[in-house]
């Protein structure tokens, strides 16, 4: 039975890896800031930790672990107290990072697109950088430090039913409401990944003999007029999009240039990706009519 810790596993595709860790037979237990109750598994453990302080996250270095996933990493400084408190005590990392650690390109990105092994160091925490250089930070501090056997997952944006910054259903209630869509780029092409496959991946390179930076997103990509057609299609109005609207009316998938990435190496190591007409479609149409009906 491997012992697992889980650093943020109360929501999301988090909390959908501590349930397929438990199905597995892990030993798992989760650690946050305990600020709100989660229904999980009762075989579940629980740690009261907090991220943003050593002396805190030091508890959960009290013990070996087969594995730590990582879903709540973001600085310099939130790597650096990883590896000093689990140095020796842990089998392998699995660092959720994202696509943002790239910048915008035309092309699919792959890994060595950005090179945590000799990205400049810049002490810190996450205060006063951008999400991007908090995640770059972060990569480079494990990689550089070598502590113990890292894997660094580079997600797309995640989707599912459940998503808690709601940016898809942002689209799905503009586009019902017939309110304006701020879109810089319409043909900007992207990829994304389905929270289930975002966990089964966690928990396959984990398990497996994948390691360093490795991107993850389903199979496929489609552009962000494509993406505002299908929702049209689906809520049955047509999508206002415009290149200037107000703040509150700005598409959070809009982003001014292509962004996606090439996954040919976990999937050659073995993890079998959906592709995006799989779900996603099916996706738009569940969110469509769930909005549908709380607006009848």
């Amino acid at each position: 039975m491997k012992k697992v810790l889980v650093l943020g596993g109360t929501r999301f595709f988090g909390k959908r890896l501590v349930h397929l860790l438990i199905e597995s037979g892990a030993d798992v237990t989760v650690a946050t800031r305990g600020l709100t109750e989660v229904d999980l598994p009762p075989q579940v453990k629980r740690l009261v930790v907090d991220r943003d302080d050593k002396a805190s996250l030091a508890i959960a270095g009290e013990e070996q672990w087969d594995i730590v996933y990582d879903n709540i990493c973001y600085s310099y400084q939130n790597a650096l107290d990883a590896c000093e408190v689990f140095r020796g005590k842990v089998g392998k990392y699995v660092l959720t990072s994202t696509l943002s650690v790239y910048d915008y390109a035309e092309q699919a990105l792959k890994e060595e697109e950005f090179d945590p092994y000799t990205y400049p160091l810049r002490p810190g925490t996450r205060e006063g950088v951008s999400y991007q250089e908090g995640k770059r930070q972060a990569e480079a501090v494990f990689f550089q430090t070598d502590a113990f056997p890292v894997v660094a997952v580079r997600f797309p944006i995640v989707l599912a039913e459940e998503d808690y910054t709601r940016r898809l259903h942002f689209h799905v209630e503009h586009v019902h409401e017939e309110q304006p869509i701020g879109l810089e780029n319409p043909q900007a092409t992207m990829c994304f990944i389905h929270a289930g496959e975002a966990a089964r991946f966690l928990q396959w390179a984990g398990t497996g003999s994948v390691t360093g930076p490795v991107n993850a997103n389903s199979h496929g990509t489609v552009t962000l007029q494509a993406l505002l057609d299908n929702i049209a299609q689906a809520v049955g109005k047509p999508a206002r999009i415009q290149p200037e609207t107000a703040p509150s009316d700005q598409s959070p998938f809009g982003f001014p240039h292509s962004f996606f990435m090439d996954n040919s190496k976990a999937a050659a190591a073995g993890f079998a990706f959906l592709t995006l007409e799989s779900w996603l479609p099916a996706l738009i149409q569940t969110i469509a009519k769930e909005t549908m009906h709380a607006k009848a």
